[in-house]
């Protein structure tokens, strides 16, 4: 069922790689400002997910909808144009680029050139500027990657693994941070980390081998021991 004010609408999704069918009959939406989490074991198909919703992977069938407008063939530029950002899990920035030039280059696609709100999520960035971006830690890549997102205001962040790797402090640090950006922006995070999912989230999907097994909508069954439940 697809709701014109929902931010984003998969109904029905099927997606492979080749022969092998990895995604069956998946149906997520996202209101605004909601976040939604995706949770399950590795292979899964939660990035999979993310990549078939940001334009990097076609479906066999099934649909794709933000509001009135169908994603399905559209290029993966021309879905982040909408407002629809894919934050990949593997913290691949321009490695041979500062910081500063990183940014500009988000500047240049969202044609948004203040970096105020960047440096207010990531103050720790101001200070990197002129750092080449392959001398960054994990967790000062990952601040890179949302920073260069959020320019332009996008009306979605696909978040994909944003806590893998990363020290206790830089985590608790994204989940502040997380909490702020679903005040302007809908989140859709794959996450292994159930203690931070359950303290963010509005929604939860429990995906176990392509299948949806669970949503989990209230605030009593959003729980680590809940999610477990169905992984």
């Amino acid at each position: 069922m697809t709701n014109d004010d929902d931010i984003l609408t998969v109904s029905g999704l099927n997606v492979s790689y080749g022969e092998s069918k990895v995604l069956f009959d998946i149906s997520v939406n996202v209101r605004p400002g909601q976040v939604v989490a995706c949770v399950g074991r590795n292979g899964a198909g939660k990035s999979t997910l993310l990549k078939s919703i940001a334009g990097f992977l076609k479906p066999m069938s099934g649909s794709i909808g933000s509001g009135k407008t169908n994603l399905i063939g559209m290029a993966a530029y021309v879905i982040a144009g909408l407002g629809i950002k894919y934050i990949p899990q593997d913290k691949k920035v321009f490695s041979d680029l500062t910081v500063r030039e990183n940014l500009e280059l988000g500047s240049y696609a969202s044609q948004d050139y203040d970096w105020g709100p960047v440096f207010d999520y990531f103050p720790k960035l101001k200070v990197l500027m002129d750092r080449k971006a392959g001398y960054l830690s994990g967790g000062e890549r990952q601040m890179l990657m949302i920073g260069r997102a959020i320019l332009g205001g996008p009306k979605l962040l696909l978040v994909d693994e944003p806590t893998e790797g990363l020290a206790p402090s830089i985590v608790m640090h994204l989940k502040h941070v997380f909490g702020e950006l679903s005040k302007k922006t809908a989140l859709v995070i794959v996450e292994q980390n159930l203690p931070l999912v359950c303290a963010i989230a509005d929604k939860v999907y429990a995906l176990k081998e392509g299948r949806i097994m669970a949503e989990l909508k209230d605030r009593d069954s959003i729980k680590p021991e809940m999610c477990e439940k169905y992984l």
